[in-house]
């Protein structure tokens, strides 16, 4: 009986090719702070007035939040890096879950839409599967201040029952300093009537970030970048323009990147004092470190050894460089130890770089490292938006290819990661979906004409 051939076809999804080994040169160029880019724009919903945000990266967090704001009314309008949100005619106080599920910063236009409509129907949020971040303490704040807050079927449902519906001044303290919940009680107290005080509240350069640009919108808030935050409520908010700080994260990856990859580089616009933990620690593990020009930093690695870090608030080690910074440590003489205490599930890239021959022993939320001389390409995958980062620095430095895929991940931090890299000497590409095809056989012949039309095709 003759033979047919069976083409069978798997499809790749979009990923990232690797050539790992290749020195960098040259500067790394620093995008807006995602972070700060999402409050700042739900901000924008606590005035009438047009409000335009510059220096916004072009994430996909960002268009999930664009999205979100113009399903309750507010008029968006984009310009290269720039963001101009007009909220006059917001008419909506229920967010949708398609968009809620995958962003969790969306859950900070409860404040405003309270303020603005007397209440606010907000799914659970969603984004990175990372470990428990509940809403408890945004909650809290908002009772605090008078809200009536129940949950319903995983729906957040507020409303402000006052004949003025307006919240009032409270005294909150939190029982960790949580950045999100600084942040909703913040935007939601700017506008109560009387003060309202945030005793522990988180210092990160995020929170100083969103209360500057409250103040040029008439807010009156003192203290920010403190542990008390006083707040002293206005009638109205007006519009303003702002120019959203670098992105510290964004900036410490790239660091990492030129001490993995043993690389001079200049990475910059940033501001070190958001990174003084970060830069403290690799001038520890054996970098050279200087300022370069008014707001760039030079970074020359010599020989890379262990070092321990433990994970906290700003202005300790920050969790969104734990995964990065152990990518380095598998690489560094001697032995390290990395402790995350901020979440509890941040510690997904471990098996990705134990495939790339690193090793790391994991004890719960505690990574035992012993260098490797080197690390070889391998096919990984992100789970998470700052292991994909991790990982991504690891194919960097490795010996041969890699194909890392989880570019769903990589794309909501970072803005055209490999096309800065590319312009620094590395040698990655962005593939999108591709088939890969391979021959079965049957029972019945078909011509070689055909089977060469069915490879083409694949």
């Amino acid at each position: 009986m003759s033979s047919v051939a069976t083409i069978k076809r798997n499809v790749i999804p979009p990923h990232l090719e690797v050539k790992g080994g290749y020195p960098l040169t040259g500067i790394l160029k620093v995008s807006g702070a995602k972070n700060s880019s999402l409050v700042l724009m739900a901000a924008a919903l606590l005035t009438k007035e047009t409000l335009c945000i510059k220096n916004v990266p072009h994430l996909t967090d960002i268009h999930v939040m664009s999205e979100i704001l113009s399903n309750l009314g507010a008029k968006l309008t984009n310009k290269g890096n720039s963001i101009k949100i007009n909220s006059e005619f917001i008419h909506n106080a229920e967010l949708p879950y398609r968009l809620v599920q995958s962003l969790r910063a969306s859950f900070f236009c409860i404040g405003p839409l309270l303020t603005r409509l007397g209440e606010a129907n907000i799914p659970l949020p969603g984004g990175c599967n990372i470990g428990t971040r509940p809403v408890d303490a945004h909650i809290h704040g908002l009772k605090a201040l008078g809200a009536e807050v129940e949950i319903n079927n995983d729906v957040v449902k507020a409303q402000v029952s006052t004949k003025d519906k307006r919240l009032r001044g409270a005294n909150i303290t939190l029982t960790y300093p949580s950045v999100g919940a600084t942040e909703t009680i913040l935007m939601a107290s700017c506008l109560a009537l009387g003060k309202t005080t945030i005793s522990n509240a988180a210092r990160e350069p995020e929170i100083q970030d969103l209360v500057k640009m409250l103040n040029s919108m008439g807010a009156r808030i003192y203290g920010a970048g403190t542990k008390k935050i006083t707040i002293i409520g206005v009638e109205n908010l007006k519009g303003t323009s702002h120019f959203v700080i670098p992105d510290r994260i964004e900036a410490g990856t790239f660091l990492i990147a030129a001490a993995i990859t043993r690389s001079p580089l200049i990475v910059g616009p940033l501001i070190p004092n958001h990174l003084s933990a970060v830069i403290s620690k690799l001038q520890e593990c054996g970098c050279s470190i200087s300022h370069h020009g008014n707001n760039h930093i030079k970074i020359i690695p010599r020989e890379i050894s262990g070092v321990d870090i433990t994970t906290s608030p700003f202005p300790g080690f920050p969790t969104d460089l734990q995964a990065p910074f152990m990518s380095l440590m598998a690489t560094a003489k001697g032995s390290s130890k990395i402790k995350e205490k901020v979440f509890e599930k941040r510690m997904q890239h471990v098996i990705e770089l134990k495939k790339m021959g690193a090793c790391i022993y994991l004890e719960k939320n505690t990574a035992h490292i012993k260098g490797v001389k080197e690390l070889v390409g391998s096919n990984v995958e992100g789970r998470d938006l700052r292991s994909s980062a991790a990982i991504v620095l690891a194919c960097l430095s490795a010996k041969g290819n890699s194909i890392f895929t989880g570019l769903e991940h990589l794309d909501r931090g970072y803005e055209k990661l490999e096309e800065k890299l590319t312009n620094v000497g590395s040698i990655i590409s962005r593939k999108f979906n591709q088939t890969t095809s391979h021959n079965s056989l049957s029972s019945k012949t078909i011509s070689e004409e055909n089977i060469d039309t069915q490879k083409k095709a694949a």
